[in-house]
């Protein structure tokens, strides 16, 4: 039987105003089937973030990934940059992450791009230069059966979505671990429909704990019992 994979990432810093929030989280008390501690992946900006700290989450096993230097606030500038201003950006935000937090084993291999503003082609090529691995910015309409992650080899299985996106047009040699749409519905039997949520901090209907729950279960076995494709539950920092 295929495994149901449960991803967890978080965007930007990694400093004092979240590190205690990542011990309660990842405590070595919540575990896989196998035993194992479940683990989550640090998209890392460079701006406010405490590289010890970062040197530590990964220590722990933790995945560190690239998320750019300077998290340009203009969402235009990530859509149109040439290939040189992503290799600046994110070649450059790896370059720092090993350097200041010592990770020396080749293993910052994805990226995530600001504000999920898919860069076309040109961001692609980058990765595909700089030797990346894998991108996790490109956002799939809510639908059913969800996702699975796929190559760039070939035409990407859903539409681009997003107001203004720029999505890769040729063929290139980088995995997107896509972003399914979570359904932000607590009961969809009886609610009505609304427009899906990337990250979980947009999904902004959610206000209590109990909602949370019911929101988590429902999307779990909408991947669980169809398709298994990994359910991706993706946070900002801040949230």
């Amino acid at each position: 039987r295929v495994p149901q994979m449960v991803t967890v990432t978080f965007d930007d810093a990694i400093n004092n105003n979240n590190i205690d929030l990542y011990a309660e989280i990842f405590n070595k008390e919540r575990r896989n089937p196998n035993g194992c501690d479940i683990k989550g992946t640090f998209y890392v900006s460079h701006k406010y973030t405490n590289y010890s700290a970062v040197q530590n989450m990964h220590r722990l096993g933790h995945e560190i990934a690239a998320h750019s230097i300077t998290h340009n606030n203009s969402e235009s500038f990530w859509s149109y940059a040439n290939v040189d201003d992503w290799a600046k950006e994110m070649a450059g935000s790896r370059l720092i992450i090993e350097k200041f937090a010592n990770i020396t084993d080749n293993s910052i291999v994805g990226l995530r791009a600001p504000y999920l503003r898919v860069g076309g082609n040109h961001q692609f090529t980058m990765m595909e230069e700089q030797g990346f691995l894998y991108d996790s910015s490109i956002t799939a309409p809510l639908q059913n059966p969800p996702l699975w992650p796929y190559t760039l080899y070939f035409k990407m299985p859903h539409r681009c979505h997003g107001n203004l996106q720029n999505c890769p047009t040729r063929s290139l040699a980088v995995w997107e671990i896509v972003m399914n749409e979570l359904d932000r519905r607590e009961d969809p039997t009886i609610d009505e429909e609304l427009p899906g949520c990337a990250m979980v901090d947009s999904c902004s209907n959610i206000l209590s704990g109990d909602q949370f729950y019911n929101f988590l279960t429902h999307n779990f076995y909408r991947h669980f019992d169809q398709n298994r494709a990994p359910l991706g539950l993706f946070f900002h920092a801040a949230w």
